[in-house]
C-alpha cells in the first residue's frame, strides 16, 4: 500500500473516532438533562446521507462531506439555522429553555472529552510502551548547532547538560523547549572538556521561527561515511563507505556539519581531503560541483537505537500522560500566535497537512501518539471564542449567566452566520496552502 494511502486510512481513521466523541461530549450532558437531540452525524448530510437511522428522538447518520460532524439540538441557535423551529415558543424539552448552567454543561462537553481523550492515551502509551529517552550519555559526540545559535556562543560538538540551571531528562526535548519554554540560559560542555552557560535571548522562538531554524540542535555527525552516491566526484574519486575524513584543505574536521560547510565552500575547486582507511592515512584531491556537492553523506546510522526506554508504573503513568498532555495543550497555545504572522500564515495546513502528522507506514504507536495530538488540537480549535464553534455558544452563555439576561436573538443568528463564513474561509485558506505546497515544494 503506498504511503498516501496510509496516511489517508490513518487520517481518516482519526478523525471520525474524535468527531464521535467529540460529539458524545455534547450529546450525553442533553440526554441527562432531557434535552432533545434531534440529529448526531459523523460528517455533514448535506442534501443527502451515506447512511441513517431513526432511533427514538435521535436520527443517526453518516454524511458524505468528511470537514466534521454536530449533533443537532431542539431548539438551538447552530449551524442548521433552523428559523421556523425556532420562531415558535420554547418547549420543556429544547435547549433553550434549559437553565444557563446546563446549557454550559452541553456545550463545554465536546471540548472536555476531546482533552480526557487526549489525556487517556498519552497515559495508555506511557503505561504500555513506556518513553523513549535521550540523556548525553546517549550522544557522546553531542550536538551541531545553526547558524543562528553560533551567534550566541555555541559550537558544534557541544553537548547540553542544563536549561535554566536544572538537568534535561530528555534531550528530544531540547528544540520544542527552546521554541516554546521560557528558556534564559543553557550550560554546555565544549569538545575542548571546557563547561559554559550561555544566555538565550528572551525572543529566541521567534527568531527560530522566522529564521526557519525549528531544530537548531541535531545530533553531530562524524565525518565517517555511509552513503557514496554513485556517478557523483566522491565516487570517481575513490572515496569509499567507512572512510573518516580529517581534514579539508588542511582544515582539520570533526564533525558533519564542520564537513559540509568546508565542502560548499569549494564548488569547482580542487580540494585535498586527509582520510583514515582501515587505521590508515591517505590524501584524496576531489572536485565538488557547481553545488558545492561531492556525493557523500553520513545520515547518523550511529544513532539509530541511541536512546533508552524507561517503563512506567501504572501510578506513574497516570502523572506523566497527564503532564504531557497539559504540555501539548500548553504548548500549542503558545505556538498559536505565530499564525499572525507573514511567516506562519504561509504555514497554516488543511488535510493534507493533518495527514502528513502520520507515517507513511503503518505503527499503532504512531497512530495514537498523533490521535492525541489532532484530539488536544480540536479542543483549543473548538473552545476559540468565533461564532459557530463551541467557544461562540460559550461567549453567550457567560454573557448571560454575568448579566442575567439573555443575547438577542437576532444578534446570535447574524454572529452564526459571520462565524460559519469564516470558518469556510479558513478551511479553504488552509487547504488552499496545502495545494500550493504540493504544487511548487
Amino acid at each position: 500500500m503506498s504511503p498516501f494511502a496510509v496516511k489517508a486510512i490513518q487520517l481518516l481513521l482519526s478523525l471520525s473516532l474524535l468527531i464521535v466523541l467529540h460529539e458524545l461530549g455534547h450529546f450525553i450532558p442533553a440526554k441527562l438533562f432531557k434535552t432533545r437531540v434531534e440529529k448526531f452525524y459523523l460528517f455533514f448530510d448535506v442534501k443527502f446521507s451515506l447512511f441513517k437511522k431513526k432511533i427514538g428522538e435521535t436520527t443517526y447518520g453518516i454524511g458524505w462531506l468528511p470537514l466534521g460532524g454536530y449533533v443537532k439540538i431542539s431548539g438551538m441557535i447552530d449551524e442548521s439555522m433552523d428559523k421556523e423551529q425556532m420562531a415558535l415558543p420554547p418547549q420543556p424539552w429544547e435547549f433553550r429553555s434549559k437553565p444557563a448552567w446546563q446549557r454550559l454543561i452541553i456545550m463545554l462537553g465536546g471540548v472536555t472529552v476531546n482533552i480526557i481523550v487526549g489525556v487517556v492515551i498519552y497515559i495508555c502509551i506511557f503505561y504500555f510502551t513506556g518513553q523513549k529517552i535521550v540523556t548525553a550519555e546517549e550522544m557522546p559526540n553531542g550536538f551541531s548547532v545553526t547558524q543562528t545559535f553560533k551567534d550566541l556562543g555555541f559550537k558544534n560538538g557541544d553537548q547540553v547538560l542544563k536549561l535554566n540551571g536544572e538537568d534535561l531528562e530528555n534531550l528530544n526535548n531540547l528544540n520544542k523547549s527552546l521554541f516554546l519554554r521560557d528558556v534564559s540560559s543553557i550550560t554546555v560542555k565544549h569538545l575542548g572538556g571546557n563547561t559554559e552557560t550561555l544566555s538565550v535571548p528572551e525572543d529566541i522562538g521567534m527568531t527560530m521561527f522566522k529564521a526557519g531554524e525549528l531544530h537548531p540542535f541535531q545530533p553531530a555527525r562524524t565525518t565517517v561515511l555511509d552513503t557514496v552516491i554513485p556517478n557523483y566526484p566522491a565516487e570517481k574519486a575513490g572515496l569509499q563507505i567507512g572512510d573518516k575524513i580529517i581534514s579539508v584543505d588542511g582544515v582539520a574536521v570533526t564533525m558533519w556539519a564542520d564537513l559540509s560547510e568546508q565542502i560548499s565552500k569549494k564548488a569547482n575547486t580542487n580540494v585535498d581531503l586527509v582520510i583514515e582507511r582501515n587505521g590508515a592515512i591517505q590524501q584524496i584531491s576531489i572536485q565538488p560541483n557547481e553545488d558545492g556537492k561531492v556525493g557523500i553523506n553520513n545520515f547518523g546510522r550511529e544513532y539509530i537505537g541511541a536512546y533508552k526506554t524507561v517503563k512506567y508504573s501504572f501510578v506513574q503513568s497516570l502523572g506523566r500522560g497527564t503532564g504531557y498532555g497539559y504540555n501539548i495543550l500548553k504548548d500549542y497555545v503558545k505556538q498559536f500566535k505565530y499564525v499572525f504572522t507573514k511567516e506562519g500564515a504561509t504555514q497554516v495546513g488543511g488535510f493534507g497537512a493533518i495527514a502528513n502528522l502520520f507515517p507513511g507506514q503503518w505503527s499503532w504507536l504512531a497512530f495514537w501518539h498523533t490521535t492525541a495530538l489532532i484530539s488536544i488540537i480540536l479542543a483549543f480549535m473548538n473552545i476559540l471564542p468565533i461564532p459557530a464553534l463551541d467557544g461562540g455558544h460559550v461567549v453567550f452563555l457567560l454573557y448571560e449567566m454575568a448579566t442575567g439576561r439573555k443575547p438577542n436573538e437576532k444578534v446570535m443568528e447574524y454572529a452564526q452566520m459571520v462565524g460559519f463564513f469564516l470558518l469556510i474561509a479558513l478551511v479553504l485558506f488552509a487547504n488552499g496552502n496545502d495545494i500550493y505546497r504540493w504544487l511548487f515544494n
